[in-house]
């Protein structure tokens, strides 16, 4: 198989990956019982990765995400930056939302503000943070043109189609620099022609910043197309990962190629007996 295409190195911190160390997440069900939506999840996304969770849905995908967002507390387990100074190992727990962490959800009807127009949308962050005037300029110009949206910044939200309303979301992520962009299913209710137009230019952008992601989907072409490596989860509650490979095709990828074809078998045969346990159990509950 082809050598990955590397992405540009991101700006110089301390840590070098997020563990997930046995996380689990237990939440209460309408009638006061506790279940566990994930369990066991122990995974290490290094920095720069792109780095794709898939699975049946009801898997707990999204609920990893809200985790690693700091939007719910986990459980049991940690998850902490990590890395190395000199010879000695160091790790920072996330203990909340933060900064450093920016989220992107599936539908940006809802995520973005209709009374702000476009340019007013990706400054939003930024002037909450007390950026105002020529400070703020460079970055919005910069992050407007890399999502193709500079001769739209006047717009607002009801004038912009499903793509273009993804790329204010991402747009305003980035531009508060984050070290970790969270996707939930961000291009799932497109059409497929611009679910793949969004796609390459996500590819892209991610070469061009060289940011980490983390990125939900139950696509596995999605998954192929943009991902350093896949993680496989089971059949929810309580799942956790069943395999994880790593992706070593070249970008642009093209879903035609005998590598590409290659790795959708191996996922599908993996993924395959997960639909099936998640379909029996809804069966059952029913």
């Amino acid at each position: 198989m082809q050598t990955d295409v590397q992405p540009v190195s991101a700006p110089s911190t301390p840590w070098q990956s997020l563990r997930l160390d046995h996380v689990r997440k237990v939440f209460r069900d309408s009638r006061g019982g506790d279940y566990a939506a994930v369990r066991e999840i122990s995974i290490s996304i290094s920095r720069g990765d792109f780095y794709c969770l898939l699975g049946p849905s009801g898997c707990g995908k999204s609920t990893l995400l809200n985790l690693i967002a700091g939007f719910e507390p986990v459980s049991e387990g940690s998850i902490a930056f990590a890395g190395e100074i000199g010879d000695q190992p160091w790790r920072k727990p996330i203990g909340g939302a933060g900064v450093d962490r920016s989220m992107i959800f599936q539908d940006a009807g809802e995520a973005l503000f209709p009374w702000l127009n476009v340019e007013e949308n990706v400054a939003f962050g930024p002037r909450l943070h007390g950026a105002s005037g020529q400070a703020l300029l460079p970055n919005l110009d910069r992050y407007l043109r890399m999502v193709g949206l500079k001769e739209h910044a006047h717009k607002f939200p009801f004038e912009l189609s499903g793509g273009m309303k993804q790329r204010v979301q991402i747009a305003r992520a980035l531009i508060m620099e984050p070290d970790i962009l969270l996707m939930d299913e961000p291009f799932a209710a497109l059409d497929a022609i611009t679910k793949r137009l969004l796609q390459q230019e996500l590819a892209r952008i991610w070469q061009e910043t060289g940011k980490t992601i983390v990125y939900v989907t139950h696509d596995i072409i999605e998954a192929l197309l943009l991902g350093t490596r896949v993680a496989v989860m089971t059949a929810g509650p309580a799942a956790t990962i069943k395999q994880e490979i790593e992706v070593r095709l070249a970008q642009p990828r093209s879903s035609t190629s005998a590598d590409f074809v290659e790795l959708t078998k191996l996922l599908e045969a993996t993924l395959h007996e997960e639909v099936h346990k998640a379909r029996a159990a809804q069966a059952q509950a029913a």
